[in-house]
């Protein structure tokens, strides 16, 4: 096993164990495209045919031959005569003739000779078949015309990429009521700790209720994967050892919370090595908080020793686990969590040599967006609470100051 707190970087962490990682062992799902939201696509979809199949009108007016319109102006109108009406979702029944026109509607087609569509707004009504056009138009003008919102053959969306709902509806208008998309990967979570119990019971002296479970379960459902909470076992090897085994075997990933310590009592980077091979790549990450990470991979499938404290719990997660949910899922580039532009109110202090991650809330003061440190302990899950988002002190600095622009990414 790799020597304790023998530290990488997180970038280099991260590296280490995508090269050990085959993302392309989950399978794929047939799923109807109005449950697809947030979910990744297996592989490229290309367009059967052209959006739209023909020319439609962008404006409520009169679909005409715009040459008829040229040099029209309110003082020397150009007039047509109206031939009758085109209702949206129906072919024409007729055509027009030079200096004639129809009635045309947001959405629907035009006349089969003509090439443009004068608004409403442009022309004067003189009787039920005659109107003054008041302002020309250039052919083609208020007409999408076939394939100009996407044409047949080419690529809608790439594999890989993350539906969202304007994507959906993409989807939808090109005739894909259902999407082959990457399956979710199921992540098995244990809480160890013997002071650990469930949020329904009181706790005794020393005694904790069980907070990690929860957090990284709506992680792992917020980065695209299935959570399933596996109970707390405490603080016995031989426990822990078969709740792994069964957690692992039926899950994808699985994440230890706790028990990544140095500690006599502190088993889990143990047994994870005993899981199977190539067991535990790095035990320790230059990293505060979170430096007790174990992040490990069995013929395979990821395994994470999560440091117990909530607050290292939540920014471990969100540095590995919730880039590698994306490359199980077929996402080449890990999501990024939004960020914005800050000025720091208080010093962070830090030390070169590890990356520092502290918690702050947004504040506006005289227009200007601030970022308020929130101190606290790693294990008080209220710093997170309070908090809207992280600044991270690079490897190489040795802290913030006051005053300084910094980067906040956002929950």
């Amino acid at each position: 096993m790799p020597e304790l707190f023998n530290v990488l970087p997180p970038k280099q962490a991260l590296e280490l164990l995508r090269s050990h990682i085959d993302v392309q062992t989950l399978g794929t799902d047939l799923v109807p495209t109005q449950l697809c939201l947030g979910r990744f696509l297996a592989h490229d979809l290309f367009s059967d045919g052209d959006l739209p199949s023909f020319p439609r009108c962008s404006m409520d007016g009169y679909s005409l031959r715009a040459k008829d319109t040229f040099g029209a102006t309110e003082g020397m109108p150009a007039y047509i005569e109206v031939m009758g009406d085109i209702p949206t979702g129906a072919e024409p029944g007729f055509d027009i003739a030079p200096g004639q026109a129809a009635r045309a509607h947001t959405g629907g087609m035009l006349a089969p000779s003509a090439d443009a569509v004068v608004m409403v707004e442009h022309t004067q009504t003189i009787d039920d078949r005659s109107i003054e056009i008041i302002r020309a138009v250039g052919v083609g003008e208020n007409v999408i015309q076939p394939g100009e919102d996407i044409s047949v053959g080419q690529m809608v969306l790439p594999g890989g990429h993350r539906l969202r709902p304007q994507d959906l509806g993409g989807l939808t208008a090109v005739g894909k009521a259902t999407i082959e998309v990457a399956r979710k990967p199921r992540v098995g979570i244990i809480s160890t700790g013997d002071e650990v119990i469930s949020p329904q019971d009181s706790p005794s002296p020393g005694q904790v209720r069980d907070v990690n479970s929860f957090t990284l379960a709506a992680l792992v459902e917020k980065s695209g994967g299935v959570p399933s909470m596996l109970g707390i076992v405490g603080d016995n090897l031989k426990l822990l050892n078969t709740a792994a085994a069964q957690g692992l075997a039926s899950h994808d990933v699985l994440v230890i919370s706790a028990g990544s310590s140095v500690s006599a009592r502190d088993m889990t980077a143990d047994v994870i090595q005993d899981l199977g091979e190539p067991g535990v790549l790095l035990h320790g990450v230059a990293l505060r908080p979170g430096k007790p990470t174990v992040i490990a991979v069995v013929d395979g499938k990821p395994v994470f020793g999560l440091p117990g404290n909530p607050v290292s719990a939540m920014i471990v997660f969100n540095l590995f686990v919730q880039p590698l949910l994306a490359w199980l899922s077929g996402c080449s580039d890990p999501l990024t969590p939004p960020t914005v532009r800050a000025i720091l109110e208080r010093d962070i202090p830090s030390a070169p040599g590890r990356e520092d991650y502290l918690p702050v809330r947004l504040t506006t003061r005289q227009e200007i967006r601030r970022a308020e440190p929130v101190f606290g302990k790693s294990n008080l899950i209220y710093t997170l609470v309070r908090a809207d988002g992280l600044v991270q002190v690079p490897l190489d600095k040795g802290g913030l100051y006051q005053g300084e622009e910094v980067e906040v990414h956002l929950w």
